[in-house]
């Protein structure tokens, strides 16, 4: 069964809608794992507009699964994480103006900064992940130019598609996720996911894992925390 890592960003958007302290975050890792989830995603962003340091000094103590960090390649980001140690960094491209992520990484063009970025990273122990359109270019870039250990699939634009636009792109992340697995790449898939869109995605075996956040912390309010994890893993289990 493909793995479930959840994404509690989110969560500190609803506390920083407020300037509270609550919903935290950390808390909601913990009911994630809690639940069956096997690994808590955040992603630090320059602006600081959810995730704070102080959830990720907390995440990293409290954390028994998997901690993936999403961050830009930049000076800060490395530092940071070289100071925290998540299990994995996944880099991602990031624009201030966005409501959230548009977008693979555009690994050709910024290959220096991915490059050096990634060797930083992996030199103290640290998995690196690519988050990427289903780009063959891109994907291959990944693991022959940057050397990653496993790529994260962006999934957003099949998402958003509907009808034969959305089986266009059903095929491509098909083929991506061939292309990937044949490289030798770790293969994981997110953005946009929800309990009805994952579906035909489930039962394609060399996904190794989900990531998924707005669906699930969207659910949550309504259902609460363990019950919308539970949910979540209970279409991936039974689809596999």
């Amino acid at each position: 069964m493909a793995k479930l890592a959840v994404n509690v960003d989110h969560v500190a958007t609803l506390r920083e809608a407020r300037r509270a302290i609550e919903p935290d975050p950390v808390m909601a890792a913990a009911l994630a794992e809690l639940s069956g989830a096997e690994g808590v995603i955040v992603h630090l962003r320059e602006d600081r507009r959810h995730i704070k340091e102080r959830d990720l000094y907390l995440l990293r103590q409290t954390v028994k699964t998997s901690l993936n960090l999403e961050m830009a390649a930049t000076d800060e980001m490395v530092n940071i994480a070289l100071d925290i140690r998540p299990d994995v960094v996944t880099l991602v491209p990031e624009r201030r103006e966005e409501v959230t992520t548009e977008g693979g990484l555009n690994v050709l063009g910024q290959m220096d900064n991915i490059v050096q970025a990634t060797k930083r990273l992996q030199k103290a122990g640290i998995l690196i992940s690519i988050f990427v359109d289903p780009e063959p270019d891109q994907i291959r870039a990944s693991k022959e130019k940057v050397g990653a250990d496993m790529i994260e699939i962006h999934t957003g634009i099949y998402c958003d598609a509907k009808g034969e636009e959305r089986e266009r792109e059903l095929k491509r992340i098909l083929e991506a996720v061939d292309i990937a697995h044949g490289l030798g790449l770790i293969v994981k898939a997110g953005h946009g996911l929800n309990y009805f869109n994952i579906q035909p995605l489930v039962g394609i075996k060399e996904i190794y894992e989900f990531s998924i956040g707005h669906s699930i912390v969207a659910r949550a309010v309504l259902v609460g925390f363990e019950r919308a994890v539970r949910e979540m893993l209970e279409i991936i289990k039974m689809k596999r």
